[in-house]
């Protein structure tokens, strides 16, 4: 199978959650960066993390300059803090607790692809394509980061929909990110077991 490098993204705020450290967020006994990183082994490739909060001993962690730019300056700091490793990256929002086995599916499936495809993922409940938990052809996102005026407070989607991407069904039920309270609770109920890094605060209303 191809090499994949894998670059996490994990320099979101967490408003929606208090300004908590999503990274820190433990589901089934462990934080929500350790289960992205533990898709690692499984894509062969190197590795590294764009935000602000401490990683384990042996992965690089970067930031976008200035900080604060959004998801698709995160890419770019990201693709250069990697270089060139490898033909495909997988680009991963922080917040996928799914995200190991996710991508273990992604990573299989690019056996199936055919000259063209530029990237390729899961679509979730709505039908939308997974943009932060994918598989990109590496060469094709550099390309499509080179075509835009600036990085910064860019959408996902201005980068990449006019990629040519390949949606894969199997591994789909592993999909789902944490944005708020009630998307902890979902996965609370989806694993059986889900805690905070730190106390919860107390809601009001």
């Amino acid at each position: 199978m191809p090499v994949v490098d894998l670059l996490v993204l994990a320099g979101g705020r967490g408003r929606r959650l208090g300004g908590v450290d999503k990274g820190a967020l433990v589901v089934e006994g462990r934080p929500l960066l350790d289960r992205v990183l533990a898709a690692a082994p499984v894509l062969g490739g190197g590795v590294v993390v764009v935000g602000r909060g401490p990683v384990p001993d042996g992965v690089r962690r970067t930031l976008e300059d200035p900080p604060d730019g959004g998801p698709v300056a995160g890419i770019a700091a990201g693709l250069d803090a990697l270089g060139e490793e490898a033909d495909w990256v997988a680009v991963v929002a922080v917040d996928q607790p799914g995200a190991e086995q996710a991508l273990s599916a992604l990573h299989a499936a690019l056996h199936e692809l055919v000259d063209g495809v530029d990237a390729l993922a899961h679509t979730d409940a709505t039908g939308h394509l997974q943009w932060l938990l994918a598989i990109y052809r590496r060469e094709a996102l550099a390309a499509a980061l080179a075509q835009l005026p600036r990085v910064r407070d860019v959408s996902v989607r201005r980068l990449v929909a006019d990629l040519a991407w390949h949606p894969v069904g199997t591994g789909a039920e592993h999909v789902g990110d944490v944005d708020t309270w009630a998307d902890l609770a979902d996965w609370e109920r989806r694993t059986g077991s889900a805690t905070m890094g730190r106390h919860r605060p107390e809601l009001e209303g």
